[in-house]
């Protein structure tokens, strides 16, 4: 089930998050996140949760750029706990963020990927994503440089 992150959610997506930014190159932040700024998140943005007896995951969008021009250009980020890959809830996940999205006038939505998921970026075309940019030696974790892709769906 795909459902409206709650405070009460901020706990297990910050867990989640800080996994991800401690062990993975899945994000480029080396920034830990707290519960308190996952709350303000819920509180400001749309963020859905996979929920299965459990928290399985979780995907948001913002603005993709600020400023009036990139008001209907969204970005969205999308993360799932290992229980929960290969279940259809990535997918269930991005076509919500989609639809909400387009509901409220977006009208195309991107995603920026790691060089080095390639999952994701093979997710992502499967679901009619299409490369747009890569941008070489964009991101640094790990004391190596790492590329970043775009994606980009119309809506």
């Amino acid at each position: 089930m795909i459902r409206p992150a709650t405070a009460d959610d901020a706990s297990p997506i910050a867990t989640l998050w800080n996994q991800i930014i401690r062990n993975t190159t899945i994000t480029f932040t080396t920034q830990l996140k707290t519960s308190e700024q996952i709350a303000q998140m819920i509180a400001n943005s749309p963020v859905f949760v996979a929920d299965d007896a459990g928290f399985g995951g979780f995907a948001s969008y913002a603005q993709f750029r600020n400023g009036p021009g990139y008001a209907r250009t969204i970005e969205h980020s999308i993360h799932l706990t290992r229980g929960a890959r290969g279940k259809g809830f990535g997918r269930a996940l991005l076509n919500k963020v989609e639809a909400h999205a387009k509901s409220g006038g977006a009208h195309s939505m991107i995603a920026g990927i790691s060089a080095e998921n390639g999952s994701a970026l093979a997710f992502h075309l499967a679901l009619g994503y299409r490369e747009t940019g890569r941008l070489p030696q964009a991101g640094w974790k790990f004391e190596r440089w790492i590329d970043l892709v775009f994606v980009q769906k119309f809506l």
